[in-house]
């Protein structure tokens, strides 16, 4: 690429950088805010379309994360003392 060619192409792309970003004849203009009566009426208006659990499935949810929690924990743990008791014995420390 000679210089030339690098001198046109800086030209070019600053140019375009100068240019007015021109907005497409769709776009949104300044947004109004929101009053704090209608957000709340459009929120229980949403709230009302969501699919709420039942109690047994809320139930059965819980108990599957209380068990994988309890698992995860125990399996952590024994890796833990094996890992210590490994390092502890590999350096002849006695406890």
């Amino acid at each position: 690429m000679n210089r030339q060619y690098k001198r046109a192409m800086q030209k070019q792309e600053s140019a375009q950088k100068k240019a007015p970003q021109v907005k497409p004849p769709g776009a949104p203009g300044k947004r109004e805010r929101t009053k704090p009566r209608q957000f709340i009426r459009e929120v229980i208006q949403e709230l009302k379309k969501v699919a709420w659990p039942t109690r047994q499935e809320v139930v059965a949810y819980s108990i599957v994360v209380v068990v994988a929690t309890v698992v995860i924990a125990t399996l952590i743990f024994g890796m833990d003392f094996v890992f210590t008791k490994a390092v502890l014995a590999l350096f002849g420390v006695e406890t």
